[in-house]
């Protein structure tokens, strides 16, 4: 089961990814200035932890417009997890929205698949904390998001 995954020694890919739109704007002549003018940093921590300790750790930030999703990408020996979050900024109250896909590989050759969506108040400068594998594993995943304007949105 979720719980026999073995994750201690195994080299992890931290990849981030874009949407498509984002990716196309940004390779032509960077972001438009009304697009800029909105943009929101993600800090996006992701790590392994056996018995509390941080067996593996990786930072990342990534620029998101409100609306659009920032995905993240975890490979492993006998794990894959692919997330996106979706920030929105709303007058009656922030919201992040994560959509996740877990691929484990049992020690008995099956595949295991799971899927979540999850929508959280946000704050900004105030972390959010997901566990796809759940609170009670070990070794488990933690992946720490932080959302905060971007500099150009705040110089504005």
């Amino acid at each position: 089961m979720i719980r026999s995954v073995s994750l201690i020694g195994v080299l992890f890919i931290f990849i981030m990814t874009l949407p498509i739109g984002a990716q196309e704007i940004r390779a032509g002549t960077g972001m438009t200035p009304e697009l800029r003018r909105h943009a929101l940093v993600m800090d996006i921590d992701a790590r392994v932890l056996n018995n509390q300790t941080v067996a593996w750790n990786e930072h990342g930030k990534r620029e998101a417009i409100p609306g659009s999703p920032v995905g993240i990408q975890l490979v492993g020996s006998n794990i894959i997890l692919i997330m996106q979050f979706t920030p929105f900024v709303r007058r009656q109250g922030n919201s992040l929205v994560a959509q996740g896909q877990i691929w484990i590989h049992n020690p008995d050759d099956s595949i295991s698949y799971y899927t979540y969506i999850q929508t959280v108040p946000m704050e900004f400068n105030e972390p959010i904390y997901f566990f796809p594998l759940g609170v009670d594993t070990n070794p488990s995943i933690q992946i720490i998001l932080t959302v905060n304007p971007s500099n150009e949105t705040s110089a504005q």
